[in-house]
C-alpha cells in the first residue's frame, strides 16, 4: 500500500462535492510543513529531468531588444512614479521595461556549473513565471500590433501573433492614449520538480514578485501598472495564446494565465478600465499564431493535487476586486525615509538573495521604520496601487538587531481595520504597545519583548538565516474572510500580495546596504502557535528575512549578456 497519494482525498460526503473554496482550504492545509513532517514532494532531485529555466517558442520571429542606459531616476521615485516625466512607448523604453523587471541580472558559476540570476526573485531560482507583451505598432519592433513573449535568456521578444490595427483599436478604445499591456503566466512544473505539492504556493508568490517588478520598472519610465482584475483566466489565456493545445505539446508544461496589467502614463487623469472587451480578445485569438513551446524536461512526475487546486482557483471574468476603501493608512504621512543615493536601476539590477546572514549586522530604528513604511499601502504609492485595496496581509516581525528598538515579537498592520480582529485572533497576553519613538503614521506594535532568535529559526524550518538576521517575519493573510468574500481565486491574490511585499523588502534591503531573502520553507502551524492562533482566520503564507549577508567566495560572478554588451568575461564577487 502506498504511504501517500499525490491526489486530493475524496470529500467526507461523496454525494456533496466540495466547493472551490473548500478545495483551496484543503490544499492549503495539506501542503503545510510540520515539525514532524514536511509537505509531500519527491524527496530527491532528479537532475536528469531538471526543467529548462527558459521558455522559448520555436518557429516565432524573434527581435533582440537593445540594452538601455540607466536614466538616473532616484530609487525613491519608484514609489511615486507621477514625479517622473512619462516617456514615450518606443522600442527602447519597452526594452528597458523588461530589462529592469524580468531580465537576467548576473550569472553565477561554480566548478563548471552555471546558473542565471534575474531581477525578479524566484523560489529555488526555478523561475516558473513568464512575461508577455500586448502592444500596438512600435517602430523597430513591428508595424503591426501583436502579442509577444519575453525571453530573458537572450533579452528578446518573440512575436506569437500579429493582427491589424482595427482589432487593436477595439481592444484599447476605452483606455487612455499611450497604453500597452503586460501579462504574467506560470509553469507549475518548474516548481513542482523540486517542491512537489507545495509548488503551487511558490508559483503564486513568485507572480507577486514579478508584479512588483513590473510596477517598479514601469515607474522608472514614468508609467504605472494597473491590474485588470476584471479579466478572467480563460479570457487572458485566449489573448496570450496559452490555451492553444497544439502550441503546448507537453501537457505538464502548460502555462497558467495569471494576470494582466494596463501600463499607462503615471500622470494620466483618465479613468482606466479594469477589464478587456471579450469580443476583441476573441477576434485576436482567432488570428494566426506562430511557434511551439520548447520542451522543458525529458520526463515528469505527476502532481494531481496541483492540477486540482489550480482548477478550483480559476478566476472568472466576473471577479472584480473590491472598490478602494479609505481608512487611515499607515502611509498617509511619510515616515521620513532618507535617500539611499543610488538610482532605481542600480538597486534593481544588484538585487540578490542572501544565502546566509552574519549574525552581527543590524540597522538603525529610523531606517527600519522607513523600510516598513515602504511596504504599507498609501495614496498613489507604488506598487500597492497595482492590485488596489484592501490590504489583506500583515507582518509578524521577529526583531533581532535593530538599534533603538527592543528585541522581540512585533506586529505591523498594513490595514488599520485589522487591529481588533488580530487582537482577538492572537494570544490575549500580548502587549500591543506602540514602541517609543515610532512614527505615529506607522501601525507597529510590540507584542512580546525578548530574544526571539531561536523561535524565528525554529519556525523557519530550523534555518539559521531567520535568526542571524537583523529581523525576520511571517506574512499573515486574512485567510478565511478573503476566500469567503471573493471566492477561491483570491487564494492566489493573497500570495501575490506577499510576493509584492517580498520584492519591496528585497529592494529596501539593498538600498540600506543589507540583503534579504524569501523563506518558503516554514512550519505553518508552529508559526501560528507562536502567535496564539488556533483557527484559519489568519494564515502565514510567506516568510522573509533581512540582514548582513555572508558572501560565498567560491562562486564566480559573470555579468548578464556579457557577449552582447562587451563586458569582460569574468569577475569575482
Amino acid at each position: 500500500m502506498a504511504i501517500f497519494s499525490r491526489k486530493m482525498p475524496p470529500p467526507d460526503e461523496p454525494n456533496t462535492p466540495p466547493s472551490n473554496v473548500e478545495i483551496a482550504q484543503a490544499y492549503h492545509d495539506r501542503t503545510k510543513h510540520h515539525v514532524y513532517r514536511y509537505a509531500r514532494s519527491a524527496g530527491y532531485l532528479d537532475w536528469d529531468t531538471q526543467p529548462d529555466p527558459f521558455r522559448r517558442f520555436d518557429g516565432t520571429p524573434q527581435t533582440r531588444l537593445p540594452f538601455t542606459p540607466d536614466p538616473g531616476v532616484p530609487f525613491e521615485a519608484i514609489y511615486a512614479p507621477a514625479t517622473v516625466p512619462p516617456r514615450e512607448i518606443t522600442f527602447d523604453t519597452i526594452a528597458a521595461f523588461f530589462e529592469n523587471s524580468l531580465a537576467i541580472s548576473a550569472w553565477k558559476e561554480y566548478r563548471g556549473a552555471r546558473w542565471a540570476l534575474r531581477c525578479n526573485p524566484s523560489s529555488g531560482n526555478l523561475h516558473p513565471t513568464e512575461g508577455y507583451l500586448v502592444a500596438g505598432p512600435i517602430t523597430g519592433l513591428s508595424d503591426r500590433p501583436g502579442v509577444y513573449h519575453y525571453c530573458p535568456e537572450d533579452h528578446c521578444i518573440e512575436q506569437r501573433c500579429a493582427f491589424d490595427d482595427v482589432r487593436w483599436q477595439r481592444l484599447v478604445a476605452a483606455f487612455p492614449p499611450h497604453t500597452f499591456f503586460a501579462a504574467l503566466t506560470s509553469i507549475h512544473w518548474r516548481e513542482a520538480w523540486k517542491y512537489g505539492e507545495r509548488a503551487y504556493r511558490y508559483c503564486q508568490h513568485d507572480v507577486g514578485h514579478a508584479i512588483a517588478a513590473y510596477a517598479f520598472s514601469a515607474a522608472i519610465q514614468g508609467w504605472q501598472a494597473l491590474h485588470l482584475d476584471g479579466v478572467g483566466d480563460a479570457t487572458l489565456a485566449a489573448l496570450l495564446g496559452v490555451d492553444r493545445d497544439a502550441d503546448f505539446p507537453v501537457v505538464q508544461e502548460r502555462e497558467q494565465a495569471d494576470c494582466i496589467f494596463a501600463i499607462v502614463p503615471a500622470n494620466t487623469t483618465a479613468s482606466v478600465p479594469r477589464s478587456l472587451p471579450v469580443e476583441s480578445v476573441q477576434e485576436i485569438a482567432a488570428g494566426t499564431w506562430q511557434g511551439q513551446a520548447n520542451r522543458l524536461s525529458s520526463d515528469h512526475m505527476e502532481w494531481d493535487v496541483i492540477d486540482t487546486v489550480a482548477q478550483a482557483c480559476v478566476k472568472p471574468d466576473r471577479a472584480i476586486s473590491p472598490a478602494p476603501k479609505r481608512s487611515r493608512s499607515s502611509q498617509d504621512a511619510e515616515t521620513g525615509v532618507s535617500p539611499c543615493g543610488h538610482s532605481a536601476v542600480q538597486i534593481i539590477r544588484q538585487r540578490r538573495s542572501a544565502v546566509a546572514m552574519d549574525g552581527r549586522s543590524g540597522l538603525d530604528c529610523s531606517r527600519f521604520y522607513g523600510m516598513l513604511s515602504r511596504v504599507v499601502p498609501g495614496p498613489q504609492k507604488m506598487p500597492w496601487t497595482v492590485l488596489g485595496e484592501p490590504a489583506c496581509v500583515h507582518l509578524a516581525l521577529f526583531v533581532h538587531r535593530v538599534k533603538g528598538l527592543k528585541p522581540g515579537l512585533y506586529m505591523l498592520l498594513r490595514n488599520d481595520a485589522a487591529i481588533e480582529p488580530l487582537r482577538a485572533a492572537t494570544n490575549p497576553a500580548f502587549l500591543w504597545q506602540r514602541p517609543p519613538g515610532c512614527p505615529e503614521a506607522l501601525s507597529l506594535y510590540l507584542l512580546h519583548p525578548g530574544d526571539c532568535t531561536n523561535t524565528a529559526t525554529l519556525v523557519s524550518c530550523q534555518q539559521d538565516i531567520a535568526g542571524m538576521s537583523a529581523f525576520s517575519l511571517g506574512m499573515l493573510a486574512e485567510f478565511e474572510t478573503s476566500l469567503r468574500d471573493n471566492d477561491a481565486w483570491f487564494y492566489r491574490r493573497l500570495f501575490w500580495e506577499t510576493g509584492m511585499i517580498g520584492q519591496a523588502l528585497y529592494l529596501e534591503a539593498e538600498a540600506a546596504g543589507l540583503r534579504a531573502t524569501g523563506i518558503g520553507c516554514f512550519f505553518d502551524d508552529a508559526m501560528h502557535e507562536v502567535l496564539g492562533m488556533t483557527d484559519r482566520r489568519y494564515q502565514s503564507l510567506y516568510h522573509f528575512t533581512v540582514g548582513g549577508p555572508v558572501e560565498d567566495t567560491r562562486l564566480t560572478t559573470l555579468p548578464p549578456y556579457s557577449r552582447a554588451r562587451g563586458y569582460p568575461i569574468l569577475h569575482h564577487d
